[in-house]
């Protein structure tokens, strides 16, 4: 009696996550150069968009907006605080809330910022089009395997 071959997974090139996974790190190693001639990490930008959008913020709206966790967002926020780019004061009525501000050398930064995204942009090789269509592929994405992991 012959003993069955090992069953065989998902070759690497054919796995949605690996896919997934190395377009993250092209996206983030394209953002890199620039984001260091600003002094800024990727996820230090990602925290500065949603300030510029939203205004004055809590530390766990951010982390919401961000999908971030407050343990991990905390020890980037002190940097961006060390950096001069924000201020973390503690509310006067729940000493555990914290609202971070932008400095106003936080806020000129945003004019700069529009020159990396349209280079990201241009980079991508895509329309707008398309890369509004991705957008919805991922959100839409990632809400499913939100609410499969919910399960």
């Amino acid at each position: 009696m012959s003993q069955p071959g090992p069953v065989r997974s998902t070759t690497l090139d054919e796995q949605l996550c690996f896919a997934l996974y190395t377009a993250s790190r092209a996206m983030t190693s394209c953002y890199r150069p620039m984001l260091d001639s600003l002094g800024l990490t990727y996820p230090q930008y990602l925290v500065l968009l949603v300030l510029w959008e939203r205004g004055d913020s809590p530390v766990t709206g951010i982390g919401q907006a961000l999908q971030l966790e407050t343990g991990t967002l905390s020890p980037l926020l002190k940097r961006l605080e060390v950096s001069g780019l924000v201020t973390r004061t503690r509310q006067p009525g729940d000493e555990r809330s914290v609202l971070i501000a932008l400095t106003a050398q936080g806020r000129e930064l945003e004019a700069y910022t529009a020159k990396v995204q349209n280079e990201i942009g241009i980079a991508t090789g895509m329309s707008r089009e398309e890369i509004d269509d991705l957008r919805g592929v991922l959100r839409n994405l990632t809400g499913r395997l939100r609410s499969a992991s919910d399960r």
